[in-house]
C-alpha cells in the first residue's frame, strides 16, 4: 500500500473506523485500516499532519487511542492511549514539536511528551467543547470552544489560564440573555484574530490585540446551524457549511455573502481550503468528498466513499498534478450518468391513479345509499 499512499492528496476519517486516502490525479480512492480489528470504537475523529514534511498522520480515534500513519510506508507504526471513553471524543488533535496536545469534549486538554503515557500538561477548558484549533504561526497558541462554552485562545507555554477569553453577545432586545454555541473556529492568518461559527447560524470575529472581548465583526447565514468553516489563503473570506449541506464564502471586511457554492446534500462536518490553490474541500453524512473552485465556485471534483466521514485533511502540495485532471474532462458535473439513470428507470406515478381512487370512492357511497333506500 506505500505505492497508494504516497499518490494521495486528500486524506479522510470515517465512521467505520477506516482512514480513506483519494487520488484526485487518478482519481482512486484507497482505505487504510486493519480490517481484522475494525469496529465503531475505532472511528476517526481527528486528523492532523505528524511532521511539517507530511510524511506522518496522526489519527484520533473514538476510544481515545491516537495511531500515526506513514505516508512512506502506507501502514500505521504506532499507536498510543490519549485518554478514556469518559473523556469523551477527541475535539482536536494537533502535533507542537516533538508532542502531541488533543482536547476532548469534556474539555481536558493534554501534551503529551514523546516515550511518556503521562502527559506534560493538562488543563481544563470547560465542559461541552466542539472543536480545538492550533495557530498555524504560533504553534503554541491553541483555540477551544463549544456549547455555552465561548472562544478561549490557551498559550501552553503559559497554560495556568486563557491568554483570551471571549464575552458574551449583548442581551437581545427583550433583555434577554443570547445563548453560545461555538462549533468551528480559525485563525486568520498575519494576526491574532479568530474568526468562529455558531450553532446559531452565526460567524464571529475576535481580535484579542483589541480591548474589546465581544466580537468585532458578526455575520448571519442562512437559518440552520453552522458546523465547521475554513480559511482560503488570501484570509479576506471564511467558507462556513451547515448542517443542510449548504456552503457559503463570506466576505471579512464588507461582512456579507460572496456567494454559494452548490452540489452537496447532507450535512456538512469538516471543510478545508487548500494552502495555497483557490480551493476548499468539504465531506460529510452524504458519503462525498466534494472540492470546489473559490474563483468560479465550480464544483471540480466529487467522489463518493461509501462511509459517513468526520474530517478532512489536505496536503499542502498541488491537488493534481499540473496538465491532469482539467485537461481530462473539466469540472464534475453536479449529478453523474449512475444518477440520472436512476431516476430515469423509476416508475412515473400519473394522475390516472388519482381518478381511479376517486372513483371507487364514489361507487361505493353510491351502493351504501342503494342498501340504506332497501332497508328504508
Amino acid at each position: 500500500m506505500a505505492d497508494s499512499s504516497r499518490l494521495c492528496s486528500v486524506w479522510l476519517g470515517s465512521e467505520t473506523g477506516i482512514l480513506k486516502g483519494v487520488s484526485l490525479a487518478r482519481k482512486q480512492a484507497f482505505n487504510f485500516c486493519n480490517e481484522k480489528h475494525l469496529s465503531r470504537d475505532q472511528e476517526v475523529r481527528a486528523l492532523c499532519w505528524g511532521d511539517a514534511h507530511e510524511s506522518e498522520l496522526l489519527v484520533g480515534s473514538v476510544d481515545g487511542s491516537v495511531k500515526t500513519f506513514s505516508v512512506e510506508k502506507g501502514s500505521f507504526t504506532e499507536t498510543r492511549s490519549c485518554g478514556e471513553r469518559a473523556d469523551g471524543c477527541f475535539a482536536g488533535l494537533a502535533a507542537l514539536d516533538a508532542a502531541l496536545v488533543t482536547c476532548t469534549e469534556r474539555g481536558t486538554l493534554r501534551v503529551w511528551r514523546e516515550d511518556s503515557s503521562e502527559p506534560a500538561t493538562e488543563l481544563h477548558a470547560g465542559t461541552h467543547v466542539a472543536r480545538m484549533r492550533q495557530s498555524p504561526v504560533h504553534r503554541n497558541k491553541m483555540a477551544t470552544g463549544g456549547k455555552e462554552n465561548g472562544l478561549k485562545v490557551w498559550d501552553l507555554q503559559r497554560p495556568a489560564s486563557p491568554v483570551f477569553t471571549a464575552k458574551n453577545l449583548r442581551d437581545d432586545w427583550l433583555d434577554l440573555r443570547r445563548p453560545q454555541w461555538v462549533k468551528d473556529m480559525a485563525f486568520l492568518p498575519d494576526s491574532d484574530k479568530v474568526v468562529t461559527c455558531t450553532g446559531y447560524h452565526q460567524v464571529h470575529v475576535f481580535d484579542p490585540a483589541s480591548p474589546q472581548r465581544r466580537p468585532v465583526l458578526e455575520v448571519e447565514f442562512g437559518e440552520f446551524p453552522l458546523t465547521a468553516l475554513a480559511l482560503p489563503a488570501s484570509g479576506s473570506t471564511v467558507v462556513v457549511g451547515n448542517t443542510q449541506g449548504q456552503l457559503a464564502v463570506l466576505d471579512l471586511r464588507k461582512g456579507a455573502v460572496r456567494g454559494v457554492l452548490k452540489g452537496l446534500s447532507g450535512g456538512v462536518r469538516a471543510l478545508q481550503c487548500h494552502a495555497s490553490r483557490p480551493a476548499v474541500a468539504s465531506c460529510g453524512l452524504d458519503r462525498f468528498l466534494r472540492i470546489h473552485g473559490l474563483e468560479g465556485r465550480e464544483l471540480q471534483h466529487k467522489v463518493y466513499l461509501k462511509s459517513r466521514l468526520n474530517c478532512i485533511l489536505l496536503a499542502s502540495r498541488d491537488l493534481e498534478p499540473a496538465g491532469e485532471g482539467q485537461g481530462e474532462g473539466g469540472p464534475v458535473k453536479e449529478e453523474d450518468e449512475e444518477e440520472d439513470e436512476v431516476w430515469e428507470s423509476m416508475e412515473r406515478v400519473e394522475e390516472k391513479t388519482k381518478r381511479k381512487t376517486t372513483t371507487t370512492t364514489t361507487e361505493g357511497e353510491e351502493e351504501q345509499k342503494k342498501r340504506k333506500k332497501g332497508k328504508d
